[in-house]
């Protein structure tokens, strides 16, 4: 892979100013005085001696080589590093990051923090070192020197745990998108007094000391001295990991009192040769800072880092800070989870655990008693994440070395990065020894390729058996370890806006680039590409987000085909990626296989508020459990309507029993598992039969069953949906004359009736489970199973009242998702036949209101060119079907003998609505000419407006302003057009 290629891949972090610190131009030291905290660089070399003593005698907070693809660094993370060429001219090879959290102390350098263990010997230093000397190839280069004065905030820590190294880096990290230059350091790593002497000088210019406290922190000569350095200066900031403010006191500790001192207290000054009186004078000194009150216990770090910062930005003056952490987190406590938390989740401990243990590599809190029957699983020799074929050269001759020998003990692991394929592959090749025997039975199972610690996950099981559950409920455990959780909807043809829809929460600006002026113009899937860039760049910093695509339909993206891996950020870095999905595979990784529930789960379910069923009744239960296909939304339910209503489990069995089956055509892999489950489906009938009988035929809750079908797979809300409902055509015609005067005479309560009835209808189907409570306050959302039997379910003019719903009433900003779902539905995108014909009026309301600012907005703001494109085209193809039949001769109704005139066509019939309908498409046509300009397809765009002109000079003359308009842009088109030939002539 080339320079330039990787680092459009792994992307960097923005530079600022000097007092403005980026995060990849601050690594550890702020990567600007220190010549020991080095960026990951592969382009250095340095002496055998001078890179041992370099990488052995300092703390390397940065990366390890995983998170580079082949050791290459990022351009511009090298543009912003500076060293002091007096003491160290060239640096180590592999050693370019600012990545603080993955380093390794047992080796001082880049060896993966999870797979690593932590020992200290020289001897594993050398040959560890010497093992990077192989694997990179380092290339001199020349750095600026640089030396920064002052830094905002110091961070101080002591320890080497995990979990404290992924909090420091994310506390590191959101201090320099903030703005706040940062120096962090572990003194206890380091045994020369040269750069101690700095790292001190680094802490006298820091306006703030910022110490992570441990329960191992006290025992530290290095944190003692700074918390007395920082104390007496009045500008300590102590932060308590895992810890009580109130369980630090002097003689709490000294006479080790409490569970937490018994092993980790004593007269701890002893342990390093201290004195006691300094020792007691630093620690009373966090009596004086306790207006801080930072807690960073397991399920509160999120608050605490951004507690933090805000309290930090304010004493430092960052009034713009502050304002901008207050609305990002009251747009977060509103939208971050689409759904509300279910308060009766039951059971799925063992798949939380080992989530959990699949996300970070390891498990604490509750969730390490949960964690049992969890076996350990074999490596794979070569795991390929991704969709290569063939394997190069290079990768089989570095096959045949690791097969000549083995290494002992843990190496680190190399993620490797290109368009076609995320590749892991171990520098560690365990021995596979074959069985000895032969025959059909020797042959060993396959193991799992699950990894562990790389940070993502994926969850398969069928549909309704609590895929979305879980990953709602594992979110909500643990979304205090990331600064937000994104929820993305995975259907294909929404997945790319879902992700787009994502620039609100990080703040990135996704619109297309004005390339009209600039030397070289970018293609529209540059530009595609470019948005999609912006938002995995921002997820590829240090900061913590998980990402959750829900009910991913496939691998590839449905417009153009595209794998869905080229949105997601690198693995093994801080963003963690969960997936659930009916496929049997994602991306060559091995799915959590989602089992159901088990008995005495089930029973739970079922039984809802009614826990005293005889014995026979029970037996029923168990019965319906089998028959429901032990389906979690089967059985919530089944224990919904036992709650609702005054049945017991053996009259409702019969009267799912006694319900006619319907008989539906299906088709796909979605279909499979409702076809062969008839029984699910008799349980729908049963709940649209009661809401029947409670509000009779026209139940507004069954009818808003039915519409949702057609509707976008995302939360609608329920004055839409009720709207929609409202407008399906009824079986007798002969009571409409009636409903509608009675609308007319009772037309001033209709709003209030109307409200009440929405409520009453949604309420209903969340109480029967046939629906789930949104995070959005009026929004309600079904499940995919029971959208898709009543899209087969419903009556002839649904998909139509869903059209009328969505076209007069829904927000372009707020329901664009159900807009593009009426637009499917109206002109057959790909493959799909047209479902909604529409009159000429109809069709030119919806291009005027709907289609054209759809389009534009779809295009500008979210870089969704092709998607744009193609909406165009096709209403451009519906407007010339439609002035085709305009003026096709209108069908005779009298004998053709009979004289009557001349035959006339509908253009003639009505002169004004064809007008209008001509200089609609010339509109469209005109957009899309525009368009076209921004991508460079000037030809085409010379073409269509061109027929643009036309119909403007035909109809509206050359002297209207929407012809000269359209002139005008022919002849930007012209020019642009002949330069390009001009250059592209021999």
């Amino acid at each position: 892979m080339d320079l330039g290629e990787d680092s459009g891949r792994l992307g960097s972090l923005p530079t600022t100013t000097s007092r403005t610190m980026s995060s990849s131009s601050s690594a550890f030291f702020s990567a600007n005085q220190s010549p020991f905290f080095s960026p990951r660089s592969s382009t250095c070399q340095l002496s055998e001696s001078a890179r041992f003593d370099v990488q052995c005698d300092s703390t390397n907070l940065s990366a390890d080589p995983s998170s580079s693809s082949s050791g290459i660094p990022d351009p511009e993370c090298l543009a912003n590093v500076g060293f002091a060429v007096s003491d160290e001219s060239l640096m180590p090879a592999a050693c370019v990051s600012s990545d603080f959290l993955k380093f390794d102390y047992s080796s001082c350098t880049y060896g993966h923090l999870h797979d690593n263990g932590f020992s200290g010997i020289i001897e594993k230093h050398r040959r560890h070192i010497r093992s990077h000397d192989m694997m990179f190839s380092p290339v001199p280069i020349s750095l600026s020197s640089y030396q920064q004065s002052s830094y905002d905030i110091y961070i101080g820590l002591h320890g080497r745990k995990p979990s404290l190294l992924r909090f420091t880096n994310w506390l590191r990290a959101e201090l320099e998108v903030q703005g706040m230059s940062c120096f962090v350091s572990d003194r206890a790593r380091f045994r020369n007094s040269r750069k101690h002497g700095r790292i001190e000088r680094a802490m006298d210019a820091s306006s703030f000391g910022v110490l992570i406290l441990t329960k191992k922190s006290f025992r530290n000569p290095y944190t003692i001295e700074e918390l007395r350095f920082f104390s007496s200066k009045k500008n300590l900031v102590p932060i308590y990991f895992d810890l009580n403010m109130g369980d630090c006191l002097v003689r709490d500790i000294v006479e080790k009192r409490g569970e937490l001192w018994e092993k980790h207290g004593g007269e701890l000054w002893i342990s390093y040769g201290g004195l006691e009186k300094e020792w007691k004078e630093a620690v009373n000194g966090l009596v004086q800072a306790d207006a801080w009150k930072l807690e960073a216990l397991e399920g509160c770090w999120r608050d605490c880092i951004l507690r933090a910062v805000t309290y930090l930005a304010m004493r430092l003056g960052r009034r713009s800070v502050v304002d901008r952490l207050t609305k990002w987190r009251e747009k977060v406590d509103k939208e971050e989870f689409p759904f509300p938390r279910n308060e009766n989740f039951i059971g799925r401990k063992k798949e939380l655990s080992e989530l959990e243990f699949i996300l970070f590599g390891d498990i604490s809190g509750e969730s390490e008693r949960d964690y049992f029957e969890l076996k350990a699983r074999s490596k794979r020799k070569h795991l390929t994440i991704g969709w290569s074929k063939s394997r190069s050269l290079e990768e089989r001759r570095r096959e045949c070395n690791w097969e000549n020998g083995s290494r002992k003990g843990k190496e680190p692991v190399i993620w490797k990065e290109s368009e076609k394929e995320i590749e892991m592959q171990s520098t560690e090749r365990q021995r596979y020894h074959r069985p000895r025997s032969s025959g059909r039975n020797s042959r060993r199972k396959r193991p799992a390729k699950f990894i562990y610690g790389k940070g993502i996950a994926c969850v398969t099981g069928d549909s309704g058996i609590g895929k979305t559950e879980l990953l709602l409920e594992f979110a909500y455990r643990y979304h205090q370890r990331y600064k937000m959780v994104l929820w993305i909807g995975g259907e294909s043809r929404y997945i790319r806006q879902n992700y787009l829809n994502l620039w609100s929460f990080l703040d990135v600006d996704v619109r297309v680039e004005n390339g009209i002026d600039k030397r070289r113009m970018k293609s529209f899937e540059e530009q595609e590409e470019a948005a999609i860039s912006r938002v995995r760049k921002e997820l590829m910093r240090n900061i913590p987000f998980l990402v959750v695509i829900d009910n991913l339909e496939s691998e590839k993206d449905w417009w153009d085909q595209k794998f869905v891996m080229d949105l997601l950020p690198r693995f093994g870095g801080e963003t963690h990626i969960l997936i659930s999905t009916r496929l049997p595979r994602v991306m060559n990784l091995e799915p959590l296989k989602l089992s159901y529930l088990s008995g005495v789960e089930a029973m739970s379910l079922m039984q809802g508020s009614v826990k005293d069923y005889p014995i026979a009744e029970i037996d029923v239960l168990r019965v319906i459990e089998e028959k429901v296909g032990r389906l979690t939304l089967g059985l919530a339910i089944v224990g919904a309507i036992l709650s609702e209503l005054p049945i017991n489990p053996s009259r409702l069995l019969d009267t799912i029993n006694r319900l006619p089956s319907r008989d539906f055509s299906w088709s796909g892999r979605e279909a499979h598992s409702l076809r062969k489950n008839t029984f699910l489906l008799q349980l729908f009938e049963v709940c649209f039969s009661i809401f029947d009988h409670a509000d009779g035929p026209r139940c507004l809750a069954t009818r808003m069953v039915q519409v949702s079908g057609w509707f976008a797979p995302a939360a609608i809300p329920v004055s839409l949906l009720a709207l929609a409902a409202h407008k399906i055509p009824e079986k007798h015609k002969g009571t409409r004359f009636w409903r509608k005067l009675l609308r007319s005479l009772t037309c001033g309560f209709s709003s209030c009736y109307s409200k009440r009835f929405e409520s009453e209808a949604s309420s209903m189907l969340l109480r029967f489970n046939l629906a789930r409570s949104s995070t959005k306050e009026g929004y309600i959302h079904f499940n995919k199973v029971i959208r898709m039997y009543a899209r087969r379910r419903g009556v002839t003019g649904v998909s139509h009242a869903m059209v009328q719903a969505v076209v007069s009433h829904a927000s372009l900003s707020h329901h664009s998702e159900h807009i593009w779902a009426a637009c499917f539905l109206l002109f057959g995108f790909g493959n799909d036949p047209t479902v909604v014909e529409l009159r000429v009026s109809e069709l030119l309301y919806i291009v005027k209101e709907v289609i054209l600012p759809l389009a534009i907005r779809t295009f500008m703001v979210f870089s969704r060119c092709s998607a744009a494109l193609e909406l165009l085209r096709l209403c451009t193809d519906a407007l010339e079907a439609a002035d085709q039949a305009f003026v096709t001769p209108v069908e005779k109704w009298l004998d053709r003998s009979l004289c009557w005139g001349p035959i006339r066509t509908n253009a003639q019939l009505n002169p004004c609505l064809w007008q209008e309908l001509a200089l609609t498409r010339a509109t469209v046509l005109e957009t899309r000419a525009k368009l076209m300009l921004r991508g460079g397809q000037f030809d085409i765009g010379d073409d269509l407006i061109r027929k643009a002109i036309f119909i403007r000079n035909s109809i509206s003359g050359e002297d209207h302003p929407d012809t000269v308009s359209a002139r005008e842009t022919l002849s930007k088109l012209t020019r642009l057009l002949a330069n390009v030939q001009a250059h592209t002539s021999p």
